[in-house]
């Protein structure tokens, strides 16, 4: 391939890389923003984590630990896929973290994100043969690992008067939330997309797309269905999980399978917050703040199973050993993250902005 070539391919990386960008600072930022007098930090501790984790794992690339040789673009990508897990995983703690504990987060958990991605991916450890695991766009390496790391924070620091605390929305919070939720919507396809073979980036585009419209159709429809009216927290969540679980398969699905998934994630989503989410939170008595395991946790779950009756010529026991094995290792991890996270303070009372910004 000439060197030309290769300068417009990363070029073209570039461009989705901005749109990822795009996805991390105003996407996930703004979903989060649902917190009715938590949105101020919660997009400051967006900022945070961003610029913590992206220098942070390039760094980890850069000096060749748990991977193999990456173009600079490359690097900056991955990078930015890792800064997306870990706001998954904030997101299970949103509103219960001091802003410096943010940052400790931060530092715990991309090292545990390489050590996963490294054993799925690149044959760490033996475990996995590299390209194996079937994982194009993160369902599992991304979504499931970020979601389950948070949900064992969660468990390990949530308090009684935490729990007991109610997350307050209002008028104002939610359409921020779903300026979020479109952005992410919108940008969706570059973010599967970012690595694919050039081949393949068509494939892989539309599939997202479809994947989305099947999960937003299918949110409305089981919203509607189980709460009686619409509910605009499914719809700024739950719409996108067609994008959490086609990632798996996004450049291998034909156009109807990666319809079907999405209508089935955005089907299993819906159902999890609507029917699941305070049940669960009730008996373990821990909350889950965004319920990530909701968008992110069993809809990336989802995808890393679906790509056993998807992907020709898959492997599915590595497949399936791939699976546990994030599973396992997010859990324990983040369980221990937790743990450590909590001898370093508390907040006096969470989901507010007035104890660390000042408000005027």
């Amino acid at each position: 391939m000439s060197d030309e070539l290769l300068a417009i391919i990363d070029i073209q990386k570039y461009v989705r890389a901005i749109h990822i960008m795009a996805m991390l600072i105003m996407g996930f930022g703004f979903l989060m923003v649902f917190v009715k007098k938590y949105g101020r930090t919660a997009l400051t501790a967006t900022y945070l984590l961003v610029s913590l984790a992206i220098p942070l794992f390039f760094l980890k690339e850069s000096l060749g630990i748990f991977t193999e040789g990456h173009s600079d673009i490359d690097k900056l990508i991955l990078s930015e896929f890792a800064a997306a897990s870990l706001l998954i995983c904030a997101g299970a703690v949103l509103g219960r973290l001091k802003l410096h504990q943010y940052l400790l987060l931060a530092l715990m958990f991309i090292p545990c994100y390489a050590f996963n991605e490294w054993l799925l991916l690149s044959d760490g450890l033996g475990l996995i043969p590299a390209g194996r695991f079937v994982d194009t766009g993160g369902s599992i390496v991304i979504h499931a690992f970020g979601a389950l790391f948070g949900v064992g924070v969660a468990c390990s620091m949530t308090t009684k008067k935490e729990f007991e605390t109610p997350i307050e929305a209002d008028a104002t919070s939610d359409r921020f939330s779903l300026l979020g939720s479109m952005v992410l919507w919108v940008f969706w396809p570059s973010f599967c997309a970012a690595l694919v073979a050039v081949k393949d980036i068509p494939m892989a585009i539309i599939n997202v797309i479809l994947a989305l419209c099947g999960s937003t159709l299918a949110t409305y429809a089981v919203s509607l269905k189980l709460r009686g009216k619409v509910s605009v927290a499914d719809i700024a969540n739950a719409a996108l999980a067609g994008g959490v679980a086609i990632g798996s398969t996004c450049d291998k699905a034909s156009a109807p399978a990666a319809f079907v998934i999405g209508i089935l994630a955005g089907a299993i989503s819906t159902g999890g917050f609507a029917l699941m989410q305070e049940k669960f939170q009730g008996l373990i008595k821990k909350v889950d703040t965004c319920g990530v395991l909701y968008l992110h946790g069993i809809p990336g779950l989802f995808g890393g199973f679906a790509a056993m009756f998807v992907a020709d010529g898959i492997n599915r026991g590595d497949q399936i050993k791939g699976i546990l094995i994030t599973a396992v290792l997010a859990i324990v991890t983040g369980l221990i993250a937790g743990k450590l996270l909590s001898f370093t303070g508390r907040r006096t009372a969470p989901y507010i902005d007035s104890e660390e910004l000042e408000i005027d």
